[in-house]
């Protein structure tokens, strides 16, 4: 039963230290994590409802796994494909382009769920 909750302890501690790794190499995290805590901060100030916030928070969710995922595929791309290769490139470009679609996904449902309250808040 230790081992188990030895084993459980460094599973958290190696998924602490990939965020880690991601916070400090992608400066696209800092722009997604700006936007979400702008996102948050209206969702409070509109006391939006908590269906809402959790549409929210899965959505922003979404995004940083994309971009996690990513950074984990540019890194294993780079470490089996040391020289240039059009492979290479078609897995580094598809992984960015899975996170452009969950950050227009974001946006959009960002907009579906914050504007029409926005909206009143700021023109009513």
């Amino acid at each position: 039963m230790r081992s188990f909750f030895i084993s459980r302890f460094a599973s958290f501690r190696y998924a602490f230290q990939g965020w880690h790794h991601v916070l400090r190499t992608q400066q696209n995290v800092w722009i997604h994590s700006a936007i979400a805590v702008i996102v948050f901060v209206l969702a409070l100030w509109l006391k939006l409802p908590a269906r809402d916030w959790a549409v929210l928070v899965l959505t922003s969710a979404m995004v940083f796994a994309a971009e996690f995922l990513n950074t984990a595929i540019e890194a294993v791309v780079d470490l089996a494909s040391p020289d240039q290769h059009p492979l290479a490139k078609i897995g580094k470009d598809v992984g960015a382009a899975s996170v452009l679609v969950a950050a227009f996904a974001a946006i959009l449902i960002g907009l579906l769920i914050l504007g029409p309250p926005l909206w009143v808040k700021l023109f009513s």
